[in-house]
């Protein structure tokens, strides 16, 4: 099954991604780099957008790199239902570029956070968490924009229809402000788009994959976009 991970420059966390992804039986995981464009996408059979630092984040966290042509075929992809997964900088890039509603803005401390943080799976119906309904998980982070923001209406919205997937807690999954990295509204980590096939997240699921890393929590988020990818 081909998987892509597309590279821009600045990306910083394709390997990772790339190793988690392949140690899935049955994923041929395979990088792309932006300058490839739309068409090199055509054979996925689901996207990712990994983490770190498009363009030098100029101008805003993820905004060059959402005008980049090789968008085009991300938004066929979505258009299409097949998975996209957006981590860290690709949850920003998603949003910058319509994908997913809101935007991510600099964390409420001024700061770079990068520390493990509990997560309360929110939604019932993302095929992203089958399996992790309410469950209590583990991941890190590690941003300095990964502040959630969108209106009032939108968040209703996105609260009415279990888009909100992940919000930041406490280790006992009580979702109050001391368990909130960067100040998102409604504490939230992660939201999908309206289809469904479309997800960003804050967290990053590859550096939770293996037991030496301290969780297997993401591990079972990456496997559940692998089966949706099947779909």
């Amino acid at each position: 099954m081909p998987i892509a991970v597309l590279r821009f420059p600045g990306t910083n966390n394709e390997k990772d991604i790339l190793q988690a992804l392949s140690a899935i039986p049955g994923v041929r995981a395979y990088l792309v780099t932006s300058h490839q464009g739309p068409h090199a996408l055509k054979e996925a059979t689901g996207i990712v957008i990994p983490g770190g630092f498009s363009y030098g984040d100029y101008l805003r966290a993820g905004a060059v790199a959402a005008a980049a042509e090789v968008m085009d075929g991300i938004r066929d992809a979505a258009a299409e239902g097949r998975p996209v997964l957006g981590i860290c900088n690709g949850f920003q890039i998603l949003a910058e570029a319509g994908l997913l509603p809101g935007v991510l803005l600099p964390n409420e401390s001024a700061r770079f956070v990068c520390r493990w943080v509990h997560l309360r799976v929110s939604s019932r119906s993302s095929m992203f968490t089958r399996g992790l309904e309410d469950a209590i998980i583990r991941l890190p982070i590690a941003h300095g924009e990964g502040n959630y923001h969108c209106d009032a209406e939108e968040l209703r919205r996105l609260t009415r229809s279990e888009r909100v997937v992940f919000r930041y807690c406490n280790r006992d999954g009580e979702v109050v402000d001391e368990a909130n990295p960067n100040g998102s509204v409604h504490s939230i980590a992660g939201v999908i788009n309206a289809q469904g096939n479309v997800m960003g997240m804050m967290p990053h699921p590859e550096r939770a994959s293996r037991k030496q890393l301290g969780s297997t929590d993401g591990m079972r988020i990456l496997e559940n976009f692998v089966e949706a990818c099947l779909c």
